[in-house]
């Protein structure tokens, strides 16, 4: 009546919270992903170049696109060269503003890190690249990158 068993059988793992971990991960790389700030207004095709150096901080990065509007902006805004602070088309009086705005979400130790990097059309002329430069100068803003994509041998 009181045998031994000879083989011992380990239990089976449970699965009932295995549904309840994929949420949590799931619900973790929803929240943790970031997406593009907003759409696109203008037409920035950028220049080739050969020497090009990567950034490393994206964090640390101004974007500023210079170019002429895309098809479905240009019946309110024209066909000349405009400039995207964001999401929104912008003065180069605004420049200031849209610096300080991201300034203050950086950390100060980091805050001399901060570049601000030209997005610029290559067919655009070089009068709206020296207002925005001129306000970049004004705002203390001395780091500025100029965008471009390698040259195809």
């Amino acid at each position: 009546m009181f045998t031994k068993k000879r083989g011992k059988s380990d239990p089976e793992v449970s699965t009932a919270s295995l549904p309840d971990i994929i949420f949590m991960l799931l619900f973790f790389f929803m929240v943790t992903t970031v997406l593009r700030d907003g759409e696109r207004k203008v037409a920035v095709v950028v220049p080739e170049a050969t020497e090009l150096q990567k950034l490393q901080q994206k964090s640390l990065v101004n974007h500023i696109w210079i170019g002429k509007p895309v098809e479905k902006f240009r019946d309110t805004y024209g066909t000349k060269p405009r400039i995207q602070l964001g999401d929104k088309f912008a003065s180069e009086f605004e420049i200031p503003l849209f610096l300080e705005q991201h300034k203050i979400k950086v950390p100060e130790a980091q805050r001399p890190r901060i570049t601000t990097s030209l997005k610029v059309d290559g067919k655009v002329t070089m009068g709206i690249v020296t207002d925005v430069k001129t306000a970049l100068r004004k705002a203390n803003q001395l780091k500025v990158n100029y965008s471009a994509r390698p040259r195809g041998n």
